[in-house]
């Protein structure tokens, strides 16, 4: 017998316990109640989309979460697996221990990131940039479970495909509009995200995702997400914002040094974007690419 919470949502013992976790598991790694709310939100999103009615959850049919065994992809802060919540196909982001630092120091750095990809995604979100909804987080085994996005590419493999239709790796005629397109897409994007004080902290192409069916020849603007929000934090100076530009520069110019001009349209976009502070942001890239420089020099 389902327990009657409002006029627009039910659920029962089974479901209702899954939300008491979710939001008990973002207060207890320390996220503050406006994220919380926003975070239940994408959960009742999950509902709605499945189409159970009036949020009443059947769950004789097997489990609501359930997690592959087959790993999906690993990196060197996290695992990811591929599952489902609620009839959703979900990517888990598993943050497993360093064996090399002490547990103690660990435990409070793996906490800090997984708080801080938490915050990344909800607030980017929040200012209608598009990231992964997160679904249920679990913080006794790190684990963060959210939308699985379907039929996207990384900038950097995107790019990559572009460059190897082309003739000799130069760009023709259509190559060159789509590229200009996805440039100033990643211009507004990040544009956004420093004008709203959101610092990335790693923001490379593999971070940034394309929707690879909306980027056709019709002139439609590609749609862009971003990812991996584990070094994120709110922060309006300038020297950041700048490092992030540069993070991004050199991820472009060490894999597509054939064409150099891409980068100039994404500053261009950003500037366009967040016209209050761009100018203070170039002054510091600039200064951020000369110490870039000595350090080269100097090994």
């Amino acid at each position: 017998m389902p327990i009657y919470i409002s006029p627009l949502f039910q659920f029962n013992l089974h479901t209702a316990r899954y939300v008491v976790e979710f939001i008990g598991s973002l207060i207890l790694i320390g996220l503050d109640t406006k994220t919380c709310l926003v975070s239940f939100r994408s959960l009742q999103n999950v509902f709605r989309v499945v189409g159970y009615s009036e949020m009443e959850v059947n769950t004789n049919h097997g489990a609501s979460v359930t997690v592959d065994k087959q790993l999906f992809k690993q990196g060197a802060e996290a695992r990811l697996f591929t599952g489902s919540f609620f009839g959703r196909k979900t990517i888990i982001k598993e943050r497993f221990s360093k064996k090399y630092r002490h547990p103690e120091l660990d435990e409070r750095l793996t906490k800090e990131r997984m708080r801080a990809e938490l915050k990344g995604l909800m607030r980017c979100k929040n200012i209608g940039i598009w990231t992964p909804a997160v679904y249920f987080v679990e913080s006794k085994s790190n684990c963060v479970h959210m939308e699985l996005l379907e039929n996207v590419d990384t900038v950097n493999i995107y790019i990559g495909k572009l460059l190897a239709g082309c003739k000799d790796g130069s760009c023709d005629v259509q190559c060159t509009t789509k590229l200009k397109q996805l440039g100033e897409e990643v211009g507004i994007t990040v544009g956004k995200m420093h004008a709203a004080g959101i610092i990335h902290g790693d923001l490379t192409t593999s971070n940034i995702l394309i929707d690879s069916t909306n980027v056709g020849n019709d002139g439609s603007k590609p749609r862009l997400a971003l990812i991996d929000f584990g070094l994120s934090h709110v922060d309006n100076s300038p020297e950041d914002k700048g490092v992030d530009l540069y993070v991004l520069e050199r991820a472009l110019t060490s894999t597509f040094s054939n064409i150099p001009w891409f980068f100039d349209i994404i500053l261009a976009s950003y500037k366009g974007t967040y016209s209050t502070g761009g100018e203070e942001v170039f002054k510091k890239l600039e200064e951020i690419r000369l110490r870039g420089r000595k350090r080269t020099m100097v090994g």
